[in-house]
């Protein structure tokens, strides 16, 4: 069967290899979608900072086969599966903190969820890793329940009312579903910042206030004369750039929240005026990856159509292809979501 992997810098590999063999709680699952995320490029492009560098943690598909303790999932079923599941007992695990697990970072899906066969291990299937999927719900839109789950667990980190304000910098396909978050939570004025012209224009559809280039020079003066000159209430960073981090401090009022969630490179570097976060009260947030009780809430969110992920799918591949549907996602020329199949 067909695997990808990372060979080299800026090297995605396709190649064959033997078909994993299960274990008594284990699952086989057949990959019909899988979407390309900002840290698989890291992984192939930057510097990924954390161990795993494993492709494709967005995977959904129809098991092929379950080990012989598996008693909640058979042959058939439509799921989508999480690569990682905490223990929900450690110290890490009380306090909120699961995606810090030493468990969490253990549980892996083998060889990865970009293969066209993979294994999800007994301890994801018996802890909640693997949700099964309506029949109306198709396998891309699936795929987009990891990253939405992200995104649901940075909103859990910092407070908001009811029509404040967020200015979005990095409308690529995450960025995009803060936009809709912002929606459902009722926010009064969204702002989008990029450097790329067609997702500037792309978040234009989405009923947002303003969609500004993050090269304009009158940036902060334009979210300054649409928030009385306060800032945003929240500010929601979804690239690795960090001048987009130094800009979203400079835009957040006074008393407001900075949430940095984009992979940035490892050992990247700011050099930041300590004194603005300090003397503005700055709170800075970050939120890393997901855990499987974000997923069910993605699930939750995507079926019962309160957000619409298939709006922001604009490319498919074949898993043969993987190296250019890496190039494409790099350069996000006139692109969004970039899926992977089968």
């Amino acid at each position: 069967m067909k695997s990808a992997s990372v060979k080299e810098a800026s090297v995605v590999s396709v190649d064959d290899v033997e078909k994993p063999k299960l274990t008594s709680g284990d699952i086989l699952v057949q990959m019909q979608a899988c979407g390309i995320c900002g840290s698989d490029l890291e992984k192939v492009f930057g510097q990924y900072g954390q161990p795993s560098m494993r492709l494709g943690h967005e995977p959904s598909g129809i098991i092929l086969d379950v080990g012989s303790d598996v008693t909640e999932f058979k042959k058939g079923d439509r799921v989508f599966t999480h690569h990682h599941v905490p223990c929900y007992d450690c110290h890490y695990c009380n306090h909120g903190n699961e995606t810090m697990c030493k468990k969490y970072s253990e549980t892996n899906l083998s060889p990865c969820g970009l293969s066209e066969e993979y294994v999800v291990p007994a301890w994801n299937v018996s802890h909640g890793g693997v949700l099964k999927i309506s029949d109306s719900l198709s396998y891309e839109e699936a795929a987009m329940i990891e990253p939405l789950a992200c995104c649901v667990r940075a909103w859990s980190k910092f407070a908001y009312r009811e029509g404040d304000s967020t200015a979005i910098f990095g409308v690529g396909p995450t960025g995009m579903m803060h936009v809709m978050l912002a929606h459902a939570k009722k926010f009064s004025k969204i702002f989008c910042f990029d450097v790329n012209n067609f997702r500037l224009d792309f978040a234009k559809k989405f009923n947002i206030t303003h969609s500004i280039s993050s090269m304009d020079e009158n940036r902060k003066q334009k979210i300054l004369d649409n928030t009385d000159g306060q800032g945003v209430d929240v500010a929601i960073v979804a690239t690795s750039s960090l001048k987009a981090l130094d800009d979203a401090i400079d835009m957040t009022r006074k008393g407001g929240t900075v949430m940095m969630f984009g992979v940035p490179s490892k050992g990247a570097k700011l050099d930041l005026d300590m004194n603005k976060i300090y003397s503005k009260e700055i709170t800075l947030v970050t939120s890393y990856a997901a855990s499987d009780s974000d997923t069910k809430e993605a699930l939750d969110l995507i079926e019962s159509s309160q957000i619409d992920v298939k709006q922001l799918i604009t490319h498919t591949y074949s898993i043969s292809d993987s190296q250019k549907a890496f190039d494409h996602a790099r350069t996000g020329e006139n692109a969004m979501k970039i899926i992977i199949t089968k």
